[in-house]
């Protein structure tokens, strides 16, 4: 696949790399950082509704709390860009902010 020059297609080429069929979906977790447990328990909520499975972190204590929003989808360009616009949109006024994606593919 051609994926642009930019952060998230380097990121696709390296999953393409390691052996993942793009035209198949995957699991693809998103952070979002958020500044408190409450911002991050409303974050998980709105995402969830967006058709997120959300997990918090705390962080190990440290006072930084994470959002972890997975979402079974086809690892496309439009596609990771427009899922973190959604949950930029949401996060934002809950003083939350995108921190990048992972995934470990579908290579089994």
């Amino acid at each position: 696949m051609e994926f642009p020059d930019d952060a998230d297609g380097d990121a696709l080429r390296r999953v393409e790399a390691d052996g993942a069929d793009m035209s198949n979906a995957m699991v693809i977790d998103f952070t979002v950082l958020a500044p408190d447990e409450g911002s991050a328990r409303a974050i998980a909520e709105l995402a969830e509704a967006q058709g997120f499975d959300p997990s918090i972190s705390d962080e190990g204590g440290s006072g930084k709390w994470s959002v972890y929003c997975s979402k079974s989808m086809l690892a496309t360009h439009v596609g990771v860009i427009a899922e973190q616009a959604a949950l930029k949109a949401l996060a934002a006024p809950r003083g939350g902010r995108c921190d990048g994606w992972a995934t470990f593919g579908n290579g089994g």
